[in-house]
């Protein structure tokens, strides 16, 4: 369930951890905080109308991008265009925070194709 956060952004609980929206103000971008908890990952997804560059803040994560598996820590960002299938795993014991910054035409949350989902949310 989205609610706000102690500063009015967008906030949502997901069960692999949470994100805060940063900024959706301009009809081109939206930018978010995302918070991925110990042993936890996103869907392993893709998108029709963005596409999304990650920039790790804290943690190391292990994001899957068309299949290959890259390690990043912080400091590091990874591109995901249009289409491609993508996912984010925190294999570690701590959290990991990334900013994610997505671009196109439509950012609401059902322009998400889930093709594996640990919570079954695969349609």
């Amino acid at each position: 369930m989205t609610t706000t956060d102690d500063k009015g952004r967008e906030f949502d609980q997901r069960p692999w951890g949470s994100f805060t929206v940063l900024d959706d103000e301009l009809f081109d971008h939206k930018v978010k905080r995302i918070v991925v908890s110990p042993g936890k990952r996103l869907s392993y997804q893709q998108h029709a109308k963005r596409a999304e560059h990650w920039f790790i803040v804290t943690g190391r994560p292990t994001v899957v991008l068309d299949g290959v598996e890259y390690e990043l820590g912080p400091g590091d960002s990874i591109d995901i265009g249009l289409g491609q299938a993508h996912r984010c795993e925190n294999r570690g014991t701590s959290q990991v925070v990334f900013i994610e910054v997505q671009h196109g035409t439509y950012f609401g949350e059902d322009d998400i194709v889930r093709l594996e989902d640990d919570f079954g949310r695969v349609i």
